[in-house]
């Protein structure tokens, strides 16, 4: 009669657990346990930078593939860090803050809508001193003289 699943998943986890403890399993030999990875990996930005200069001088040799095992760093990282450093200087290798952002307060609000109405404004004036300009030169095309009273 098979086991319900909940148990089989509980032997299992005595059986792993047995096998930690470097006891033998039911064929006789010894279970080998690979301790579990840690936390990722974290770069500096000097480091980053240092690993992109390296990667660039060994280009020209060839080897930048044997570099980047030896420093534990995959292909699409350097891409991602070198069109950082392309985009953004070097600054852009340091460490951003994870999650989402910030929401803004009420000053923060009130200012960006101010920005807004200012940039609106701004193109109403740039246009107004368009056609204002439109305006002078069909006069003087047309033979009128705007500084006078009629």
């Amino acid at each position: 009669m098979p086991k319900p699943s909940h148990l089989r998943s509980v032997d299992f986890v005595n059986t792993a657990r047995a096998a930690q403890d470097g006891a033998p399993r039911a064929s006789g030999e010894a279970v080998e346990t690979v301790p579990k990875a840690g936390r990722r990996r974290s770069f500096s930005a000097a480091e980053k930078f240092r690993i992109v200069q390296e990667a660039e001088a060994r280009a020209k040799q060839g080897t930048v593939g044997a570099f980047l095992r030896s420093e534990g760093v995959y292909s699409s990282q350097l891409c991602k860090w070198r069109k950082q450093l392309d985009l953004r200087g070097s600054e852009a290798l340091a460490a951003q803050k994870r999650g989402p952002k910030p929401k803004l307060d009420e000053k923060d609000r009130r200012i960006a809508e101010q920005d807004k109405r200012i940039a609106k404004l701004e193109a109403k004036l740039a246009l107004n001193a368009q056609l204002l300009e439109l305006q002078k030169k069909a006069a003087f095309i047309l033979g009128i003289d705007l500084a006078s009273d009629e």
